[in-house]
């Protein structure tokens, strides 16, 4: 809007741009804009604030339940697996009383035993227990973490691979 008078600005000028109403904020400024009734944005903006915070907390909350959730059915399928290994042990250890000796049963039952009894201790602890002694011995020895990481990883990236490669090319 351009100034058609040749007059210098006086107060009615100043009064007509306040009576503006409030358009797309400027990035960076603070949102102080009124409505044409004269009433403050703030508050608009501050509940609308309020909710987001408030909706941030309730998912943040859905997602800690559902990894609590899934840390949950981890343990237990751990710990099925545990047992499993102990029972493969045990079965083996015939065999092997029968191939390699007595002593070396008597190895492979003290091996059943040990992942028997580490899969009761991984069964009895709640799920922040177990956190807290994985951090534990992450602090203590990290050079082992680190390497248990890797061979975990190695493993892993081998059952992948040997998955894609059975699969038949179309």
């Amino acid at each position: 809007m351009a100034d058609t008078d040749a007059q210098p600005m006086g107060n009615a000028d100043f009064n007509a741009a306040s009576t503006a109403t409030a358009t797309t904020p400027v990035k960076g400024a603070t949102q102080t804009a009124t409505t044409s009734d004269g009433t403050a944005l703030a508050n608009t903006v501050t509940d609308a604030k309020q909710a987001l915070k408030d909706n941030a907390g309730k998912y943040g909350q859905q997602a800690a339940d559902k990894a609590r959730s899934f840390a949950e059915d981890g343990k237990t399928r751990a710990g099925e697996a545990l047992d499993q290994i102990a029972q493969l042990l045990t079965d083996a250890a015939g065999q092997v009383d029968d191939k390699l000796g007595a002593q070396y049963g008597g190895y492979a039952r003290t091996a059943a035993d040990s992942v028997s009894g580490f899969a009761d201790q991984v069964k009895a602890k709640d799920i922040d227990a177990l956190i807290e002694d994985a951090t534990a011995l992450v602090r203590k020895s990290p050079a082992i973490a680190i390497g248990a990481a890797a061979a975990v990883g190695f493993v892993v990236a081998r059952l992948v691979q040997s998955g894609v490669d059975a699969d038949p090319k179309v």
